[in-house]
């Protein structure tokens, strides 16, 4: 899976930290039930002037990516380091683009949930149904189909559509989250894929849904930094990181 010491040794201390946050991430999506067998990716960006980013290694399972095994590559998908994996193509179609122009986004989180994919299919998306819901739906934007992502001339609409959002549906596709850190991008993913949850649930259950009123959607921003204390993702990350290595210590490696 990747020698740890022989990749330590050779990143910085600061990419050896974005190695372990980056790999804890895919075994939390693991554990939480969002992976989808060897597809889907997080990718981040490595601290420091180059372009480069880390992204998984192409046939590993969420459940196996450690530290050492992350792929770094630069903005053409050319390997960096020296390692016997390969990347998926499509997914450096997407996440590419995205670093290539979110210079604020140090992270992208994409997945293919059952419930993700559900409320992608739907003609209006995210529904502000939930209180969950409102913290993407009033940062959420969307992006058309247009097959498997494999086509570069993609990668100008893909961020267009994005724009400035941390949060976006692709249609009949998934879901996309960015943030400024690992933990930001992941506390937006959690939220997104709990509100598609719960609206699949709701619409499930039959009957009309009660949609929140705008002015409380509107003021949700402001809400979300007094619930988080400002903090954001690092609130949450700490727990998350001592749950997992209660689970398995090994993405660390």
């Amino acid at each position: 899976m990747g020698n740890t010491s022989s990749v330590k040794d050779q990143v910085s201390n600061d990419e050896w930290r974005t190695r372990v946050d980056l790999a804890a991430c895919y075994r939390a999506i693991a554990m939480f039930g969002w992976d989808d067998l060897v597809f889907t990716h997080v990718s981040a960006r490595v601290p420091g002037p180059d372009a480069h980013f880390l992204i998984n290694a192409y046939g590993l399972m969420f459940e196996e990516i450690t530290a050492s095994s992350l792929v770094k590559v630069d903005l053409a998908g050319n390997k960096i380091l020296d390692t016997e994996y390969n990347i998926n193509p499509a997914g450096f179609v997407i996440h590419s683009a995205v670093h290539e122009v979110r210079h604020d986004a140090a992270c992208v989180l994409h997945t293919h949930t059952k419930a993700g994919i559900a409320v992608s299919a739907q003609a209006e998306g995210l529904l502000p149904i939930s209180q969950t819901s409102l913290f993407p739906y009033s940062n959420l934007t969307y992006h058309d189909y247009e097959g498997v992502a494999l086509n570069n001339d993609e990668k100008p609409r893909l961020v267009a559509d994005l724009g400035t959002s941390n949060a976006m549906i692709l249609r009949n596709h998934g879901l996309l989250t960015t943030g400024a850190t690992i933990a930001d991008a992941f506390l937006m993913m959690y939220l997104l894929e709990t509100a598609c949850q719960v609206q699949v649930m709701a619409q499930s259950a039959g009957g009309e849904l009660l949609q929140v009123p705008a002015p409380i959607v509107a003021g949700i921003q402001a809400q979300a930094q007094q619930v988080t204390k400002g903090l954001g993702g690092s609130l949450i990350w700490p727990g998350l990181l001592r749950k997992l290595e209660r689970r398995d210590p090994s993405f660390r490696d």
